[in-house]
C-alpha cells in the first residue's frame, strides 16, 4: 500500500510478535516525513539519488531490540545529501543507526549529534556505519562528525575526507568505539585533527583506522573546552582512558597528542613520516583539570623521514611528562639510522632503535610490513583484535 509516496511493508520479526515497519523513500518530502515520524522499529530505506541536507531530528527513541534505522536501499549506490548548514542533526535521540550514506559539502558539520543541551538525558546507542563524509568547511572549526553528550556509540567503516576542524569531535562523550575508519586530509581544507576526545570525554577506543595527511594531529586524547560545555560538568580532565590501537598514520604531524589527558594508551600503531611521534600538551589551564599525565606508548612502529624533531616528542608547559611510560617501541630514521633513538621524557623499556622495518606504502596510503619483517611483532600488523 502507499501513503504520501512511501511504500510501507510490515514484516513480523522472526520469533517475535513485534513488527518492523520498513519504509522505502525516494524524495526529500517523503524522507523527512518518514524520519520525523519514526518510532521504535522504523526502518527507512533511501533510494539512490541526491537529497537535500539540513535534516534535523529530535527525541527519536528506538530500543535495543527495535532501533530506528536510516540506510541506503542499495549500499552499492548510496544516496548523497548535499546542502544545508549540516547534513544531518540528531538531538536527544537513542538507539538509532545511520548506514551507507554520503554527506557532502556542508559549511558547518556533516553530522551533528547532541544531547539537546543537557547531559541528564544524553543521546545514546547511536551507530554510524559505512558513511562517507567529505568537503566540510573548508576552513575553521567545522567537523565531519560532531558528537556532544553522546554515550554508547559506534562509528564503524566510515570515510572522512576534507573537513575544517575534526574528523570526529567528541565533547563530553563516553563509552564509544571508532573502528575501521579512514581519515584523509585534503588540500584546501584546514583539517586539524581526526578524532578529538575532550570536554570530559572518557572510555573511547579508536582502533584499526587509517590516517593519511595532511593532518596536524591524528588523535587528540583531550583538547581545550569551555568549562560550561563539560559533560559531566565537574569532570577533572579533558579526556581520560582513551585507547588508540592497530592504527596506521601516514604523513600526520603528530599521530597522538595527549592534551589535558588522564591516563590514556597508544599501542600497536604504525607511524610513518611524522613530525613528532607524540605530543604532551596542556591547552586548558583551568585549575580544576589534571595536568597531562600517565600516558602509555607501547609496541608502536615509528619511521621518521629525517632526524626526529625535538627528539621525537613535543612537550608543552604545565604537563607531567615524566609520568609517561614507553615500552617495546621500534624507532627508525630512514635518512640516518644511527640517529633513530628518540629523546623521551622517561626511560624506555625494551625499545629497538635503528633497524630497518622494511615498510611498504600502498597506493591508498596505507602502511604495511611483510610477514618476515624484523619488526613484525610491533605496530599495526601485530595488533590483535580483542
Amino acid at each position: 500500500m502507499r501513503w504520501n509516496g512511501i511504500a510501507i511493508i510490515v514484516a513480523l520479526l522472526a520469533g517475535s510478535a513485534q513488527a518492523e515497519h520498513v519504509l522505502r523513500v525516494n524524495n526529500d518530502d517523503t524522507l523527512r516525513a518518514a524520519a520525523r515520524g519514526a518510532t521504535a522499529g522504523t526502518h527507512i530505506l533511501i533510494a539512490p539519488g541526491t537529497y537535500a541536507g539540513g535534516i534535523y531530528l529530535e527525541k527519536l527513541q528506538g530500543t535495543e531490540k527495535e532501533p530506528i534505522i536510516l540506510e541506503a536501499e542499495d549500499a552499492a549506490n548510496p544516496p548523497t545529501f548535499k546542502g544545508g548548514r549540516v547534513g544531518f542533526g540528531l538531538s536527544d535521540c537513542s538507539y538509532m543507526v545511520l548506514r551507507d550514506l554520503v554527506i557532502a559539502g556542508q559549511p558547518i558539520n556533516g553530522l551533528n549529534i547532541d544531547d539537546g543541551g543537557t547531559f541528564d538525558t544524553p543521546a545514546h546507542h547511536i551507530t554510524l556505519e559505512n558513511l562517507t563524509i567529505r568537503d566540510i568547511g573548508p576552513v575553521g572549526n567545522f567537523d565531519a562528525i560532531k558528537l556532544s553528550g553522546v554515550t554508547n556509540f559506534v562509528v564503524r567503516n566510515c570515510h572522512a575526507e576534507g573537513w575544517g576542524g575534526q574528523g570526529v569531535d567528541m565533547v563530553g562523550c563516553h563509552d564509544g568505539v571508532i573502528e575501521s575508519c579512514e581519515f584523509r586530509g585534503k588540500k584546501g581544507f584546514s583539517q586539524d585533527v581526526g578524532p578529538q576526545c575532550k570536554g570530559g570525554t572518557s572510555r573511547i577506543v579508536v582502533r584499526n583506522c587509517l590516517f593519511v595527511g595532511p593532518l596536524e594531529r591524528g588523535i587528540n586524547a583531550g583538547g581545550s573546552t569551555g568549562m560550561q560545555f563539560f559533560r559531566p560538568m565537574d569532570a577533572p580532565f579533558e579526556g581520560a582512558d582513551i585507547t588508540v590501537e592497530g592504527c596506521r598514520f601516514n604523513a600526520v604531524d603528530a599521530p597522538i597528542a595527549f592534551v589535558g589527558a588522564d591516563g590514556s594508551l597508544f599501542r600497536f600503531n604504525t607511524v610513518y613520516h611524522p613530525r613528532w611521534a607524540l605530543r604532551i600538551l596542556q591547552e586548558n589551564q583551568n585549575a580544576r583539570l589534571v595536568r597531562s599525565h600517565n600516558g602509555r606508548y607501547e609496541n608502536n612502529l615509528i619511521i621518521f623521514q629525517g632526524d626526529p624533531r625535538e627528539g621525537g616528542v613535543n612537550i608543552g608547559p604545565e604537563t607531567q611528562p615524566k609520568t609517561f611510560s614507553f615500552t617495546g617501541n621500534w624507532w627508525y630514521c630512514e635518512q640516518a639510522p644511527s640517529h633513530s633513538t628518540p629523546r623521551l621524557p622517561a626511560e624506555e623499556k625494551d625499545g629497538t632503535y635503528g633497524t630497518d622495518p622494511e615498510v611498504k606504502v600502498e597506493a591508498n596510503g596505507d602502511v604495511t610490513i611483510p610477514a618476515d619483517s624484523p619488526a613484525a611483532k610491533v605496530g599495526a600488523a601485530a595488533w590483535k583484535r580483542p
